[in-house]
């Protein structure tokens, strides 16, 4: 694996009025169902920041270090970026309240909800930023739940150098097949773990293949499941997984996703400059090219442009 990120090739156009006005870069890799490299564009081997699309690999690692959830649902939220609907706070707020904790436990940083209609609705209604709402307080509180199993403190989870985190990261590398060369602190405040686009497809083509009784079975059969929780309702890759059945996606911030299908194959993709908007029409071209065909393809395939409230062209794949 290099050491830095060298930057991707162009994968994205944006279209206004039959004018090319923008273009975004990014790097993309496809594996067969084997794990062999079909297609590939930009850098693949470097590390990135995959940012929440470790977030199944590391509730894996909290499974092996002795969490323990009834619902496969509560696993969803563990593993999620959620939106802040309602139903996500409550079930990140009945996984505290099983502990004896409250939302001042997690270490996340006050947020209003991440998905629109939720956070409008907070605002109407004269709330304001919490712990709870954050996107991430499924899987902080996964991690106060396992530290709680495990005999870890509460105090400092987050930090890189505790026992929860240093078992997170022996997961994910595990998962990967390479080390995490470089560690940041995400958004979130917990670790964020290096791995590159072809580590991270690597991970979850070995979710997908795992068998159902395993951590990582149970995991990729939770987020499938309930896919809602792992995103919400409008989001990206709760729609590619109702659509695709079988199919295990998940979303990281600066323009990450990664996906895959047993038997079929997985994908990883970053969009350089992070914007959403090129992610799934580039998304939608490499799928393709794993021979997927379904109708939330078509609907993902294109991002509309508009002008004066009507739409005007498009962000649209070039490779």
């Amino acid at each position: 694996m290099g050491k830095t990120y060298e930057g991707g090739v162009p994968l994205a156009e944006v279209v206004r009025s039959g004018f090319v006005e923008g273009v975004h870069r990014g790097s993309v890799v496809v594996l067969d169902s084997t794990g062999a490299p079909l297609a590939a564009a930009g850098d693949v081997t470097s590390p990135i920041f995959p940012r929440s699309s470790n977030k199944p690999m590391q509730a894996v690692g909290m499974l092996r270090a002795g969490l323990s959830l009834t619902e496969p649902a509560d696993l969803a939220i563990v593993a999620a970026s959620h939106a802040g609907e309602e139903f996500h706070l409550a079930r990140v707020a009945g996984l505290l309240a099983g502990a004896g904790l409250d939302g001042d436990a997690l270490h996340c940083p006050p947020e209003l909800p991440v998905g629109d209609q939720a956070r409008t609705a907070v605002l109407r209604a004269g709330g304001g930023p919490t712990r709870i709402q954050m996107n991430c307080s499924g899987k902080h509180a996964g991690m106060l739940l396992t530290c709680r199993s495990a005999g870890w403190p509460l105090d400092g989870y987050w930090r890189a150098d505790h026992p929860l985190q240093r078992s997170l990261r022996d997961t994910v590398e595990e998962f990967t097949g390479e080390e995490a060369v470089a560690v940041g602190v995400d958004g979130c405040g917990a670790p964020v773990l290096s791995a590159s686009l072809t580590g991270l497809a690597t991970a979850f083509l070995r979710l997908v293949a795992a068998e159902s009784d395993t951590g990582a079975g149970m995991v990729a059969g939770a987020m499938r499941a309930h896919p809602e929780v792992v995103g919400g309702t409008q989001a990206d890759d709760t729609r590619l997984m109702r659509g695709v059945p079988g199919l295990l996606a998940k979303i990281g911030a600066e323009g990450v996703i990664a996906t895959a299908l047993p038997g079929v194959g997985a994908v990883a993709l970053k969009i350089d400059d992070g914007a959403g908007r090129a992610r799934m029409p580039v998304l939608v071209s490499a799928l393709r090219r794993l021979g997927l065909d379904a109708p939330v393809l078509a609907e993902f395939a294109e991002v509309p442009i508009f002008g004066g409230g009507l739409p005007v062209g498009a962000t649209r794949p070039l490779w």
